[in-house]
């Protein structure tokens, strides 16, 4: 065998074994970053990764089921999903396509008010089962405090008895007091979360100290504010990403983590989709938190008044 046949073989296997070893670090890497996720408690004993990703607006089934899967590779484990989000179908492909074990995955999802209206709770549920190719919903929430709720929610505690579902939460449930406490107070099983508008402009200190006594997780959609300029650049948090060599995002993500909150930012960029979940490395000093909190202004980013919201949706019914 001459020279140059011995080089070729051996820039062959030399290739062949630097992109085994790619392929063992990115696994590696995706499982390392799944382990770095802390699991927060709830109040029925269940744990969950305190971080997820959000999948709400995402312009088409083929970048969420893309989104997903690029989550996956990162070590996201917990995606937050709902059936007017409709990409239920394209996460339950990802989970199968992702290889990853069911159990290792923790999946929400919330009915709209249509999916309760004439006392259809538990076919609804099942539907969904049928788009996310799963046996059981880890979290199911009601999505708007709309409609007979009361009345969805027994019908959410049978499908907890039967297996169905893990876990109860309640969506959007700030927006009225009287809908908050017919639930919390009202019901037999409680709900593990709550999901409401959160991030350092609008630190919705009154929500945190109404749940408090049920043992209540609140999670955090919008936690970067949807994509405010004025928050994502704000000076006050720039100071401290320099000081950690992260971006603005990563503080404000570390700073919902380091209060107690679950949070779910949305991402299909997948630049985007790996700095979200890089954000236990680092820890925010006691000094940096209270900056943080000094943010506070009561700024909400979505201001459709509860009255407003169920004329829009009153007589909007999704497709399975």
């Amino acid at each position: 065998m001459g020279n140059r046949e011995l080089k070729r073989r051996y820039l062959i296997v030399s290739f062949l074994l630097l992109g085994l070893q790619i392929i063992s670090v990115h696994g590696t890497y995706a499982q390392d970053m799944s382990a770095t996720v802390p699991m927060i408690k709830l109040n029925n004993g269940l744990e969950m990764p305190q971080l997820g990703i959000g999948t709400f607006a995402i312009p088409t089934q083929e970048i969420a089921k893309e989104a997903c899967l690029e989550a996956f590779r990162n070590g996201f484990r917990h995606v937050d999903a709902a059936h007017v989000y409709r990409v239920e179908r394209v996460l339950g492909e990802a989970m199968i396509e992702s290889g990853i074990p069911r159990e290792e995955f923790w999946i929400a999802s919330k009915l709209w008010p249509s999916d309760y209206a004439n006392g259809n709770t538990l076919e609804s549920i099942d539907k969904m089962l049928e788009r996310l190719q799963t046996t059981y919903i880890d979290l199911l929430y009601i999505h708007q405090p709309i409609g007979d709720y009361v009345s969805a929610w027994k019908a959410m505690e049978k499908a907890v008895e039967a297996g169905k579902v893990r876990s109860l939460g309640i969506s959007n449930f700030d927006a009225t007091d009287e809908g908050f406490r017919a639930i919390v107070d009202g019901m037999k099983i409680k709900p593990v979360a709550l999901q409401i508008e959160c991030h350092p402009y609008a630190q919705r200190q009154d929500i945190r100290e109404k749940i408090k006594p049920y043992g209540i997780i609140l999670e955090c959609w919008y936690p970067l504010g949807h994509g405010n300029e004025e928050l994502l650049s704000d000076p006050a948090i720039k100071t401290i990403a320099d000081a950690h060599n992260k971006s603005i995002a990563q503080v404000i993500l570390r700073w919902h983590t380091q209060e107690g909150f679950s949070v779910i930012p949305g991402a299909t960029d997948p630049n985007h989709i790996r700095e979200n979940i890089r954000i236990f490395d680092f820890t925010l000093s006691d000094a940096e938190m209270g900056v943080m909190r000094s943010l506070n202004k009561d700024q909400r980013f979505y201001n459709v008044p509860i009255e407003q919201l169920e004329r829009m949706i009153s007589n909007m019914v999704l497709e399975d």
